[in-house]
């Protein structure tokens, strides 16, 4: 009867392992387990194809899709760049949407237009330019990046179009493209006169205006002082919901790095408005944005929304496609 009973253990034992490791092979398997532990997959704001400065190397469609593979990133917009001082080389939208074309599960074309470009009809023609690239897949207006104050009246025309066309607006600010002064209030006239525009800042004098007590000069800066009280940024976003803010490149990461603890604290206070971005335009590029999202350990919560929920949201909204044909 014992040697029955040890038997009968030893068959339950067995069998309990084994169910035990198939349950165990099941959840590793399962995508939504085998995700649990790590950060939710990213959608970069900010990216460009081709050669952008002369002393950058091309970047190709396929040579950006194994870099976000190699970095945990499912989309990225990619924008042109068509102002004179945007880049050493132009990026039309139509050479953006011709080569986001063969994977536009992945990669989300923008489209830009200058302001001091000529054309005719106003507002109305500017809307029907950014129409057809809507039409052919754009979902954002930018890199806007024009050699002219934010609020120059011809911008204006544009802020207009795109809210017609429910285009976000990403914007470059610094000293010499979208110019403003300390405290930003050429883009707080913005905001105020197109609050159905969602607009995306980006670069140095919008990054550099986190901190009170900024300068003119420090709107071309990187700044490496600890952040004082009575930032612009802080001030829009606690006034106008229609702004975001566009963590890529060198002057996203600063922001956030000069002072760890208050850029930690920013990113929680402001998650519903934070967009992840890297500015990724060559082969090789280092990029900040990797190590110092991993080092700040932010909550689940506050990364999932950053990482990819926001960006989602906004280019969501863009106006649809008149014809499926393009």
């Amino acid at each position: 009867m014992q040697n029955r009973l040890r038997n009968t253990r030893r068959q339950f034992l067995t069998q309990s392992l084994a169910i035990a490791g198939i349950l165990a092979t099941t959840l590793r398997s399962s995508p939504g387990m085998a995700n649990q532990d790590k950060p939710p997959r990213k959608f970069d704001i900010h990216t460009h194809l081709g050669q952008t400065w002369n002393t950058t190397e091309v970047l190709r469609g396929e040579d950006l899709l194994r870099w976000m593979d190699a970095h945990d990133i499912e989309q990225a917009a990619v924008l042109p760049l068509v102002s004179p001082e945007s880049s050493s080389y132009l990026l039309t939208s139509d050479f953006v949407l011709s080569e986001t074309k063969p994977h536009r599960d992945r990669l989300v074309p923008f489209c830009c237009l200058d302001p001091r470009t000529s054309y005719s009809g106003g507002v109305k023609g500017a809307v029907e330019m950014l129409r057809r690239w809507v039409n052919a897949g754009a979902r954002g207006f930018g890199e806007h990046k024009p050699g002219v104050a934010i609020d120059d009246a011809r911008s204006m025309k544009l802020y207009e179009a795109c809210g017609e066309l429910k285009l976000p607006v990403l914007f470059h600010c610094d000293n010499q493209r979208n110019t403003d002064a300390p405290g930003l209030p050429g883009l707080a006239k913005v905001l105020a006169a197109f609050p159905n525009v969602n607009f995306i800042g980006h670069a140095q004098g919008w990054w550099a205006s986190i901190s009170g007590g900024v300068k003119q000069a420090d709107l071309d800066r990187y700044p490496r002082e600890q952040v004082q009280p009575g930032g612009a940024i802080d001030a829009l976003m606690e006034k106008f919901p229609n702004i975001y803010g566009d963590l890529s490149a060198g002057s996203g990461a600063n922001a956030i790095a000069r002072d760890r603890q208050f850029g930690r604290e920013f990113l929680i206070r402001r998650a519903d408005r934070l967009l992840f971005g890297t500015d990724f335009l060559a082969p090789q590029q280092a990029v900040p944005q990797f190590e110092l999202f991993e080092d700040l350990k932010l909550p689940p919560e506050v990364l999932a929304k950053i990482y990819q929920a926001n960006a989602q949201r906004l280019l969501h909204q863009a106006a649809a496609p008149a014809s499926a044909t393009e």
